[in-house]
């Protein structure tokens, strides 16, 4: 029987109606170097046509751990069974080669002596879900102490960013149990990540999409996660290399809402690889209301710096110890790090800004055109109008355009008059254009400048792109932006030389579909 030390850090979550579909995904993440696969046998049509699968994958993969579950309805599975009907399919599945297996609370505690059906011959695990809420944690170990098992895994619903943290800071609590835990859900992302790390004994993962077949341009095999929240195992592995990954390594990372399209973390992970930092960048989904809440995950992992970014780059000043002028002048900010312990803030939009404009055009008295009223727009106001150029405002919104224009001292123009207007440059700074809704574009026809910078980098050519392109304009695509001002942050809190190339090739890799 396999040692919970011996466990693999990520195991592979396996789980869907037909057995030939789970077949082609168990192999082929055990193709792709996965050693530690759970299979759903209550997701299948008839769960105990997986014992097959088990046996055909263990044949081709023996070093392969398989970790077993039939969750029965009752407790958030899909097995409609009796518990003696479950107990039988899971110990024919240890018969079929299976090594750990998977019990929920809710069965243990009607038939606690069923588990003894595995003792000496697989890892028991005894399983809490709560699929609404993190509860008082506390209470649930102490329900599942009561009855004896190899390990204890609790997932619970992460609806605000400190639930993370009180299930990251389980494993250190109660160092006498061995523990698998994670808060389901976007919100709780850093219990994946960061799980393995502060005691989790592993971490659960999503399969990567696999061809249906061994063929050229055969159609992507889809493979739903098995609950929500859940990172594709080649993420976990490359991306944030959950394996290496311990106590001591910094957390870094991006608050926004939403956050699934953020770029961030491929870049500055593949920036603290290049230059050889133990660190690792997270995804924070934060809401708006939730900020103040955020700190306290802040304060308790600790994270040493992050990124900021929509709706939260004028909030989140009240919670630092210090901003600095720029930041202050420009009202809004993008990055926190930290000095001698305390949080302080800045802002690398207006480097982002002026380095990518700086290398086609003088600022100095240049007429420059901006699209936007938010925190963007008004990073790149204060930039340009430092370097000396003549700054108009536009937008959608014209007493927003207005008010902010009057607050930063330039011009504002409404949108319908434009089209007897030329600028030098043109800048946008709202997410017009940004996927998934790429189609969108401020201009119609009429592109009133001889250079167009779109900060929107996803996709690397926006439809605002295009359209300058087909009008002869010269343009500067957002990616530009992104790099400098990321690299401006790495800079911040590693005070080493940002890898530039390193970052803008992890970013189209990821845009164009290559691998990580």
């Amino acid at each position: 029987m396999i040692s919970i030390a011996a466990l693999p850090r990520i195991c592979v979550a396996l789980g869907c109606e037909e057995v030939s579909h789970l077949e082609r995904l168990a192999l082929g993440a055990c193709e792709n170097g996965e050693d530690f696969l759970e299979v759903r046998l209550d997701l299948l049509g008839r769960p105990d046509a997986g014992l097959a699968v088990i046996r055909r994958v263990l044949r081709r993969h023996p070093d392969t751990v398989v970790l077993v579950t039939c969750r029965r309805k009752q407790a958030g599975g899909a097995f409609k069974g009796t518990i003696q009907q479950q107990i039988e399919i899971l110990d024919a599945a240890v018969d079929a080669g299976a090594t750990v297996v998977d019990v929920e609370i809710e069965t243990a505690e009607v038939a606690p002596q069923l588990l003894q059906t595995f003792d000496g011959r697989a890892l028991r695990i005894l399983s809490y879900h709560d699929f609404e809420r993190t509860p008082a944690l506390h209470r649930v170990v102490k329900r599942l102490q009561k009855i004896p098992a190899d390990l204890y895994k609790i997932a619970t619903a992460a609806i605000k960013p400190s639930d993370s943290l009180r299930v990251l800071q389980l494993p250190s609590a109660f160092r006498r149990q061995s523990l698998v835990v994670m808060a389901m859900g976007e919100v709780g992302t850093p219990t994946r990540i960061l799980g393995p790390s502060r005691g989790a004994a592993f971490v659960f993962a999503a399969p990567a999409p696999r061809p249906a077949a061994r063929k050229r341009g055969a159609p992507v095999l889809k493979a739903q996660p098995t609950a929500p929240g859940q990172i594709l195992a080649g993420d976990l592995r490359n991306l944030y290399q959950v394996h290496r990954r311990k106590q001591s390594t910094k957390v870094y990372g991006v608050i926004a809402d939403p956050i699934a399209h953020s770029m961030s973390p491929v870049l500055h992970n593949r920036a603290f690889r290049a230059k050889r930092v133990d660190a690792v960048y997270l995804p924070f989904l934060v809401q708006a209301t939730k900020i103040s809440d955020f700190f306290k995950v802040v304060q308790g992992l600790p994270v040493a710096g992050f990124s900021v970014t929509i709706p939260h780059k004028q909030r989140v000043m009240r919670h630092l110890y210090s901003v600095d002028s720029l930041a202050k002048r420009i009202g809004a900010l993008n990055t926190v790090y930290r000095r001698r312990g305390k949080l302080c803030g800045t802002n690398t939009d207006a480097v982002g800004v002026t380095v990518p404009l700086e290398k086609r055009i003088r600022l100095g008295k240049a007429s420059v055109l901006i699209v936007g009223n938010g925190g963007a727009a008004r990073a790149a106001i204060f930039a340009l109008r430092d370097k000396g150029s003549r700054v108009t405002l536009t937008g959608r919104n014209p007493s927003r355009v207005r008010k902010l224009a009057r607050n930063c001292g330039v011009q504002a123009i409404d949108r319908s008059k434009l089209d007897g207007t030329h600028f030098d440059a043109l800048l946008n700074t709202t997410p017009l254009g940004m996927y998934p809704k790429v189609e969108g574009c401020f201009f119609d026809s009429h592109m009133p400048a001889d250079l167009v910078f779109d900060m929107v980098y996803n996709p690397l050519e926006t439809e605002l792109l295009r359209r300058a392109k087909a009008a002869g304009r010269k343009t500067i695509a957002g990616l530009e932006m992104f790099i400098e001002q990321a690299a401006a942050q790495f800079e911040i809190w590693t005070r080493e030389t940002a890898p530039r190339i390193a970052m803008r090739n992890a970013v189209i890799e990821a845009l164009t579909g290559g691998n990580r």
